[in-house]
């Protein structure tokens, strides 16, 4: 194919790049960032000449751009599932990656980056079970209510967090089971992130 012009092979470098990164096509709207080009209508200039010349094909999705006579990249495996927390009594964190998860990319838009492999059964009441993944964004601080994956000195456990006075309280979903009551300069009390979903494995 004749080389194509600067804009457009712009545009075109852009679609590779992105689809490397994430695994599907941009938007216009990202196109647009990323080139520093003023609106969509541009973009849908570009794509038009690129679509004529046989370098891609578009769909009505806002994401329906194929690129055509190059290797289109295969997905990203997933999120990454990062040890274990145990919904139960805190265990030692695990930090090493056991596997991958493939998710819905409208559940990235949460912010979630990595998933934690529930244990036991204090949460029960809030539907999350043995063995499910709990997505996890990242953050340092949490409001009360929030499930949270927070360490004590180090170890990790997944609860409702509250602030009870000058102390932090770790609240399970199940009656069966107390509290974590952290009294102020006790321990260590560290919020690594809110869970924003619960994946469950079937089969």
């Amino acid at each position: 194919m004749p080389a194509l012009p600067p804009r457009q092979q712009q545009v075109l470098d852009c679609i590779g790049t992105y689809l490397a990164r994430h695994g599907y096509p941009p938007t216009l709207r990202d196109i647009a960032a990323a080139l520093d080009i003023s609106g969509t209508l541009g973009v849908m200039k570009h794509l038009a000449a690129l679509e004529k010349k046989g370098y891609l094909r578009r769909s009505g999705d806002s994401r329906g751009i194929v690129l055509l006579g190059r290797d289109t990249p295969a997905p990203p495996p997933g999120l990454p599932v990062v040890g274990s927390v145990r919904a139960g009594q805190p265990e030692p964190a695990i930090e090493e990656i056991e596997d991958y998860f493939s998710v819905d990319a409208s559940l990235l838009r949460s912010g979630g980056r990595f998933f934690l492999k529930v244990k036991g059964d204090s949460m029960l009441g809030a539907a999350i079970c043995d063995g499910d993944l709990a997505l996890i964004r990242p953050q340092p601080d949490a409001n009360d209510g929030d499930i949270v994956v927070a360490l004590i000195d180090g170890e990790a456990t997944l609860k409702r967090f509250f602030r009870q006075g000058e102390s932090i309280r770790l609240q399970p979903e199940n009656p069966t089971l107390a509290p974590i009551i952290v009294p102020h300069g006790s321990a260590e009390v560290t919020v690594v992130g809110k869970v924003v979903a619960i994946c469950r494995r079937l089969g």
